[in-house]
């Protein structure tokens, strides 16, 4: 059984009133939350990482009920992501560890979750940032979901260390106004519309 030793977590709030035009009645917002942890395969290759998955679960549950939780609670958040920083002695892969555990930790917490949770994720050293990519929770469509929830860390992740990100969002970019998939027009059945 890996060891992902939790070292600091960290959340961040971010609420906007106005992009230079007309005040929101609702400011949007988004939260992040980080969990930086050991990277029980910094320096190595492991061929069989997969196992690894079901280890970062209670990981994942945790991080999305302390990100709801600082949110002000789940409703309304209608966008999520999610994303790894690896550091440099550790692979990209190690990054898709978070795949399952991240993505459906928050599907399972946040409900009816049909669209795919996007994601990113990079090796890089200490302070990166990650723009972690946004998307509705039921469809994948809608255009004014599409953002980036920009994250760092400014003393992680170390060389043998991976940040884990969860982000969440409530509404759509303010002043969106590009088209496409309406939120009145969202059917939710697959994933995409």
């Amino acid at each position: 059984m890996p060891d992902f030793t939790l070292r600091k977590l960290q959340i961040i709030l971010d609420e906007t009133h106005h992009e230079g035009g007309p005040r929101a009645d609702v400011p949007r917002s988004r939260g992040a939350i980080v969990a930086v942890v050991t990277n029980p395969f910094a320096g190595r290759y492991e061929p069989d990482l997969q196992p690894a998955m079901e280890d970062l679960k209670p990981l994942g549950l945790m991080l999305t009920d302390r990100l709801i939780a600082a949110m002000g609670g789940r409703d309304g958040i209608d966008g999520y992501g999610k994303g790894a920083i690896v550091g440099s002695r550790g692979e990209v892969e190690h990054g898709a560890l978070w795949h399952m555990p991240g993505g459906y930790a928050m599907r399972e917490r946040l409900g009816t979750s049909r669209a795919i949770v996007p994601s990113a994720m990079k090796v890089a050293s200490m302070g990166a940032s990650l723009d972690v990519p946004l998307g509705h929770i039921n469809a994948a469509y809608v255009r004014g979901h599409f953002d980036a929830f920009t994250v760092s860390v400014t003393d992680a992740p170390r060389e043998d260390e991976i940040a884990f990100i969860l982000c969440m969002a409530r509404g759509a970019r303010v002043h969106s106004r590009m088209g496409g998939l309406e939120l009145a027009d969202v059917k939710g059945e697959d994933g995409l519309r």
